[in-house]
C-alpha cells in the first residue's frame, strides 16, 4: 500500500509539473503573440504617420485627422499638422472639417434607408411621387434607385453662382446684399447675403437641366439638393431637426452638424479655401460647396461638418448593420440594400448613395485600397475627406483634411495617392496580424 501510495504521489507530482510547464509554455506563447501584435500595430502607426507627414510636408494638405477602428474599437485616432500652412493652429481631435460630398452618405441617406423599410419610401417609385414640382417634366419618371446609384442621366452639377453674374462680371441686381436682412437672410459669408427667394430659381434650374435619355453611370449631385424638401414632405417636419433627433443626437454625434458658425467655437473649425472665384474671401465655418452655401448651408449634397470621431459613430452604426450602443437605428436589410452594387452589369460600381470598390481595380483612378472587399462601402469629398467601412474585416477608416487650402488647385492628395496608400496599409496590417 505504501508503494502504491508513493507511486500515486509521484504520478501526481509529475502530472502537476507537466501541467505547470504547459501553462508556462502557453502563457509565453500568448505573450509572444501579443508582442507580435503590438509590434505590428506600432509598425502600422509609423507607416501611416510617415504617409501623412510626408503629405503635409509636400503641401498636399496642412493638417488632418485619422480614425481607424477594428471590431468596433479604435486602433488609431490621431490629429496631424495645422489648420493652415502658417502653423498657428494645430489640429486637435475635437476640431471639425467640412465633409463635402461625404454629406451624401451621412445626412438624408440614413433617413431614406429608414423610410425604405418602414413603408414610407419606395426606391423604385418615380421621383414625381415625392417631388411634385417635377410632374410633367422629363425627370418625372426617374426612380430613386437610379438617382441614388447615379444611373439617372442627370447632369453632374450646375454652377449656380455663375448664373448670378451679369455680363460686366458683377452680381445681378437684387441677388446679393452685403447686409443680412429679412430680404437677404441667407449668409454666404459674413459680408455676402442671398435673396430669400433665390432657392426657387435654383430648383428651376435643376428641373430644366438636361437628361440623358439613355443613361449610363454618371456621378451627379443634383437630386441630393432636393432631398431636404423631399424628406420634409415624407415626415411633415423640418429636415435638419428631424435628422438630429433621429440619428445624430441619439448616436452622441454632437459635432456632426450643419452651419457650425455660432454653434461651435470658430477656432475649432478648420478653414477650407481662400475662394478667389465666388466669395472672394477665406471660407471658414461656412460650407465650401457653392450650391449648398446658396441653399443656406443645408443640403444632402454637401454641407455637413464633423470631426473624425463623431462621423465614426454614424459609420460604425452602418458597419454594425444598423445598431449602435445597444440601440437599433436601421434594420439589417436596409443597410444591405443600400450598400450593395446596384447596376454592375452597366459597369456601375455604386450602391445607393454609397460608393463601392471599382469592379475592376485600377490603381491610377481608385482612391480606395486594392484589398477593399466587395462588401465594403464609403464615400470621398472634394475638400479631401474619405470614409470607408468594410464588413468583411469589421474595419472602419476615416481621413479628414482640407486639401483645398489654400485653393482647389492643390491636387497632391490625388497625385501622391495618399488615401489608397494609407487604406492599403491597414489591410496589410490586418492580413499579417
Amino acid at each position: 500500500m505504501c508503494l502504491i501510495h508513493a507511486d500515486n504521489l509521484l504520478y501526481t507530482v509529475i502530472r502537476r509539473f507537466v501541467l505547470f510547464l504547459i501553462i508556462i509554455s502557453t502563457s509565453n506563447l500568448a505573450a509572444q503573440q501579443h508582442a507580435v501584435q503590438d509590434l505590428a500595430l506600432k509598425d502600422l502607426h509609423v507607416k501611416l504617420d510617415s504617409i501623412i507627414n510626408n503629405g503635409i510636408d509636400s503641401l498636399a494638405f496642412p493638417g488632418a485627422q485619422l480614425y481607424i477602428a477594428v471590431g468596433g474599437k479604435p486602433i488609431m485616432h490621431k490629429a496631424y499638422g495645422h489648420h493652415t500652412y502658417n502653423r498657428n493652429s494645430p489640429v486637435e481631435l475635437d476640431h471639425i472639417y467640412d465633409l463635402a460630398s461625404v454629406t451624401k452618405v451621412s445626412s438624408g441617406l440614413p433617413l431614406l434607408m429608414k423610410f425604405s423599410m418602414d413603408g414610407r419610401f419606395d426606391l423604385d417609385a418615380p421621383i414625381e411621387k415625392y417631388y411634385s414640382k417635377f410632374k410633367g417634366s422629363d425627370k418625372a419618371e426617374i426612380t430613386f434607385r437610379n438617382i441614388l446609384a447615379h444611373q439617372a442621366g442627370l447632369e453632374p452639377y450646375i454652377v449656380f453662382w455663375q448664373k448670378t453674374i451679369n455680363d460686366d462680371g458683377e452680381f445681378r441686381r437684387k441677388t446679393f446684399s452685403n447686409k443680412n436682412s429679412r430680404r437677404y437672410p441667407i449668409s454666404i459669408t459674413d459680408d455676402l447675403h442671398l435673396f430669400k427667394r433665390h432657392k426657387k430659381k435654383m430648383l428651376d434650374y435643376v428641373k430644366k437641366s438636361a437628361v440623358n435619355p439613355n443613361p449610363t453611370y454618371k456621378y451627379s449631385g443634383l437630386a441630393f439638393l432636393l432631398l431636404p424638401e423631399i424628406i420634409k414632405g415624407i415626415t411633415g417636419e423640418d429636415y435638419y431637426p428631424y435628422l438630429r433627433s433621429t440619428f445624430y443626437d441619439p448616436l452622441g454625434a454632437s459635432k456632426l452638424m450643419y452651419k457650425p458658425i455660432g454653434k461651435y467655437p470658430q477656432e475649432k473649425i478648420v478653414p477650407t479655401e481662400q475662394d478667389t472665384y465666388f466669395r472672394k474671401t477665406l471660407i471658414h465655418g461656412y460650407v465650401h460647396d457653392e450650391a449648398a452655401a446658396m441653399l443656406d448651408g443645408i443640403s444632402c449634397n454637401a454641407g455637413l461638418f464633423s470631426n473624425a470621431e463623431d462621423l465614426a459613430k454614424l459609420f460604425q452604426m452602418y458597419l454594425n448593420e444598423g445598431e449602435y450602443n445597444g440601440r437599433r437605428y436601421l434594420v439589417k436589410e436596409a443597410v444591405e440594400e443600400f450598400t450593395t452594387y446596384q447596376f454592375p452589369e452597366n459597369d456601375n460600381r455604386r450602391g445607393l448613395g454609397f460608393d463601392k470598390p471599382q469592379l475592376e481595380y485600377d490603381s491610377a483612378t481608385s482612391y480606395v485600397a486594392k484589398d477593399a472587399s466587395a462588401e465594403s462601402f464609403g464615400h470621398s469629398g472634394f475638400t479631401g475627406t474619405f470614409v470607408w467601412a468594410d464588413p468583411k474585416h469589421d474595419m472602419l477608416f476615416i481621413f479628414l483634411s482640407n486639401r483645398v487650402y489654400p485653393d482647389r488647385s492643390y491636387r497632391k492628395l490625388y497625385t501622391m495617392n495618399i488615401r489608397p496608400k494609407m487604406h492599403q496599409a491597414v489591410y496589410d496590417y490586418l492580413t499579417n496580424e
